[in-house]
């Protein structure tokens, strides 16, 4: 769920276990197999490029009013799209992506792209300022089932602004779906249907990269770290992190749920490590600069004993867009399949 930050962590997926993480902090390396890059070897993170959003092509005339439901149950009607609050990254990245991004007037901290960057900030970590939302004068607000506090958003629907609540998105089968309803609470369903279409495109091009498994069936096993040094979080994902669904598409085994982590985190152990016995560790970008970058991390107790730490096999993406699960899901996924097999740029 941050660009810290907090990426996509912050999804309500994950809110009870890294609320007070992504608080005091807002914000992955892996390697597999054998056909390791020499980055994850020496751990150094790939070139980073520019953190850009692509619009559609033509902006969207949007056709008003609209009456959508909202995922809170309420019927929303939406008459104007002239002022867009989206309340996290993961919204703002489809609302300029779908060619309104002229009519954003605030960004969730996580928003750290840079069409969005300079917009003033009215959500930290699921916490929405009602006050400075209203001072905006927004014409509809877009929110996460993660928004809060309740009180902030009933004050903000009290003043009489429309305020659709949309489903996270935990795998790449929720991508098209959470496009199509952003873009429907705004009046540009056919954005949002040539922004799936686009979407989809281009992840099943990069699933048509990933290797074939090797001879003897085996597949990299992936463990999804969130760590935050400055503030001693160390948590092991399991199958509620929202990172299942990429390593899976990536043709790879997520270690710690195949380890029987049924939720979304666990505090890291050595003996939950040794269980998951990852060949690779997926990190975010600011959580393995937190701890100090390769060299760090597998000072984390249990970390160095795993095959992954014993050679260094190191991935990190960047937070903003790791679990967005958004338009720009086949650059995360093109970025994770490049780093464990070495094939893709």
């Amino acid at each position: 769920m941050d660009n810290r930050t907090e990426p996509s962590v912050r999804r309500s997926r994950v809110a009870g276990a890294l609320v007070s993480a992504l608080a005091l902090a807002l914000v992955a390396t892996g390697c597999g197999g054998g056909n390791e890059p020499a980055s994850a070897k020496t751990g150094a993170a790939p070139a980073a490029a520019p953190d850009r959003v692509e619009p559609l092509p033509a902006a969207p005339e949007p056709r008003l009013p609209v009456t959508v439901e909202s995922a809170d149950g309420t019927r929303v009607t939406v008459a104007s799209t002239d002022r867009i609050v989206p309340l996290t990254g993961s919204l703002n990245e489809i609302v300029f992506t779908l060619g309104l991004g002229k009519q954003v007037v605030a960004r969730d901290i996580t928003a750290t792209f840079e069409q969005a960057a300079g917009l003033p900030v009215v959500t930290r970590a699921h916490d929405v300022s009602a006050e400075s939302v209203l001072s905006l004068k927004p014409t509809v607000v877009l929110a996460d089932t993660s928004t809060g506090p309740a009180e902030a958003v009933a004050q903000i629907r009290d003043a009489g602004i429309p305020l659709v609540v949309v489903e996270p998105a935990k795998s790449l089968a929720d991508v098209g779906s959470r496009i199509g309803t952003v873009a429907a609470a705004l009046g540009v369903t056919p954005a949002g249907d040539a922004l799936k279409a686009r979407t989809q495109q281009r992840i099943d091009a990069v699933r048509k990269e990933i290797p074939a498994p090797a001879k003897d069936g085996g597949k990299p096993r992936v463990a999804f770290l969130y760590v935050r040094g400055s503030a001693a979080v160390y948590l092991l994902g399991g199958a509620e992190s929202g990172a299942s669904s990429l390593l899976e598409a990536a043709g790879a085994v997520d270690a710690g749920k195949e380890s029987g982590l049924t939720k979304d985190f666990t505090p890291i152990t050595s003996e939950a490590l040794a269980k998951a016995a990852p060949d690779a560790i997926l990190v975010m970008s600011k959580g393995l600069d937190s701890v100090g970058g390769v060299d760090g991390l597998v000072k984390i107790p249990g970390v160095a004993e795993t095959p992954a730490g014993m050679d260094r096999r190191v991935v990190s993406i960047e937070d903003g867009v790791l679990l967005n699960y958004g338009p720009r899901t086949d650059q995360v996924l093109s970025s994770l399949v490049g780093q464990l097999y070495g094939n893709v740029k």
